[in-house]
């Protein structure tokens, strides 16, 4: 499976929520770029976000976007911590 910009921008949307708290979420203003405009569409026809232009996360989008930030975490991670550079 390759990974398509369209997924970029929706991960990039997703590393945007503070995973801290449930009480902030995120909005997209009309004037934000065209292409986080139509992730967060997209996010939000998935079910992952509540609102079209951002919102809360929904249950299933607070585990993708632990996922992403633990996908985030890993990758920018300086080597040498027991696995191969």
């Amino acid at each position: 499976m390759a990974v398509t910009s369209e997924l970029l921008h929706e991960l990039d949307t997703l590393l945007r929520f503070d995973l801290a708290t449930s009480q902030q979420g995120i909005k997209i203003h009309h004037d934000a770029d065209p292409l986080l405009i139509k992730a967060a569409a997209r996010l939000h026809d998935k079910g992952l976000i509540t609102q079209i232009d951002g919102g809360y996360l929904t249950p299933l989008g607070r585990d993708a976007a632990e996922h992403a930030q633990t996908v985030m975490s890993i990758l920018t991670t300086s080597p040498g911590l027991g696995g191969t550079p």
